[in-house]
């Protein structure tokens, strides 16, 4: 039972929390976004409607409710609610914790829901720790992490655990989070007024983060009390608005020049784009999928490890988000901007795709026919084929092309960089396939 003390404090405290903490929801259906976790029937909601022990990873970027949920699910089933963080706890407080929910379970038959803030922090043993309270159901168990739990927590902890994943919230989320919070009485009660053209400002800052578009709303509440401007979020948070309709020519104007930027192999350049588009608020995943395209479209065989690069970018930026990952998408867009150059790859696949559409297919030659079905071989399937390894450098002199198509150029490598080794290979190989 918690003491007059506790309670008294919490009492004196309310009202002087953060917007982000008075605005968090009572139940279920105030949570904004995750619809995918909370509609009817999904196990979440069906879990806390049963009051049933559970124990749950909750895996999302900062910002998307991970804390809240956690707070919903101790409210709505009214069940005590204690918070330890990874950053600063350790075994004695864990054990601590848990102790303590089974002397309330036992006297009182109340039930605690012992959340874990960064529990990817934890090491080995503060994880071992959990167990017997997960295993035996002393409390409902909840984990938030922002990192992959596949890589971050113990097996035998994450196999007796729900794991849901949260998603970042869209802008027409945040804008909903924004509206609330203004007009609520436990935010600012509609005494400042939010002009839209602030309401979008503040989205694009948030980046898909409520608690974030929450602290901003809040600081330029307390410089002003009329009307939340464009200039008043500015000066509260010191972050410039930045002119970028990701629906109109803005969006498509910055991305051209982005990518204009690396081909002309102006890093600078291509690196004001970038910070352009991020802190506009930009989806990361777009600009990483550009870049990708870019790697194999303008650098091509002059730089074979620029896809590789751009790849891991694309994966990292998937993998822990922003703001971290404008780390990796900027290093992906020094190697590519700084790279030679060569269009050859595009220019191949384009004249080798227009062939085909033109009808100029041809047959597939009979010996490198498939010869594995019942009656190819009678079809003469396979027959004569020569398995390059069987000769010296793994080169072998036979058609490969349809007949129609034997003389036609569709590779045709550039000088730069790296290509030129490819393009002295392949000069080579084609002669002697080719027998010229």
């Amino acid at each position: 039972m918690d003491s007059l003390f506790d309670a008294a404090a919490e009492e004196a405290h309310r009202g002087h929390e953060p917007l982000a903490v008075r605005m968090r929801p009572r139940g279920l259906d105030e949570v904004i976004g995750q619809r995918h976790l909370l509609g009817p029937g999904t196990p979440l909601r069906r879990l806390v409607e049963a009051e049933a022990p559970m124990s749950l990873f909750l895996w999302g970027p900062p910002g998307t409710g991970k804390t809240t949920l956690a707070y919903v699910v101790a409210g709505v089933t009214k069940r005590r609610f204690v918070e330890v963080s990874a950053v600063s706890a350790g075994v004695k407080d864990v054990r601590a914790a848990i102790e303590q929910a089974r002397r309330d379970l036992g006297m009182s038959g109340r039930q605690t829901v012992l959340f874990v803030d960064e529990v990817h922090r934890f090491n080995k043993a503060q994880q071992d720790a959990l167990l017997p309270a997960v295993e035996n159901r002393w409390v409902t168990f909840i984990g938030a992490t922002t990192e992959n739990p596949f890589f971050s927590v113990i097996s035998p902890l994450l196999s007796r655990s729900l794991l849901l994943t949260l998603e970042s919230l869209s802008e027409d989320d945040i804008r909903v989070v924004l509206e609330r919070a203004v007009a609520d009485p436990r935010g600012l009660d509609g005494k400042v007024r939010l002009a839209p053209e602030a309401a979008e400002h503040l989205v694009r800052l948030a980046g898909g983060d409520a608690r974030r578009s929450l602290t901003y709303l809040e600081a330029a509440a307390l410089i002003t009390g009329d009307e939340i401007t464009v200039e008043v979020v500015e000066r509260a948070v010191d972050r410039a608005a930045v002119r970028y309709d990701r629906q109109g020519d803005q969006h498509y104007d910055v991305i051209s020049g982005f990518i204009k930027s690396m081909r002309g192999s102006d890093a600078d350049a291509a690196l004001h784009y970038l910070a352009r588009m991020i802190e506009a608020g930009e989806d990361p995943r777009f600009i990483a999928r550009r870049i990708v395209i870019f790697a194999s479209e303008d650098v091509g065989m002059a730089d074979p490890t620029c896809l590789q690069i751009a790849v891991a970018a694309a994966q990292a930026v998937e993998f822990i988000g922003l703001p971290e990952g404008r780390l990796n998408l900027a290093q992906a867009v020094i190697h590519c901007a700084l790279a030679p150059k060569s269009n050859a790859v595009v220019n191949a696949i384009g004249a080798a795709s227009e062939d085909v559409r033109r009808g100029n297919i041809g047959h597939v030659p009979n010996h490198l026919r498939d010869a594995h079905y019942g009656g190819a071989k009678t079809l003469g399937h396979g027959k004569g084929y020569k398995y390059p390894h069987d000769f010296e450098h793994g080169l072998v002199r036979q058609d490969y092309a349809p007949e129609e198509l034997r003389d036609r150029r569709y590779y045709q490598p550039t000088r730069h960089g790296a290509e030129a080794g490819f393009a002295d290979r392949w000069s080579k190989i084609r002669s002697f396939l080719r027998g010229q």
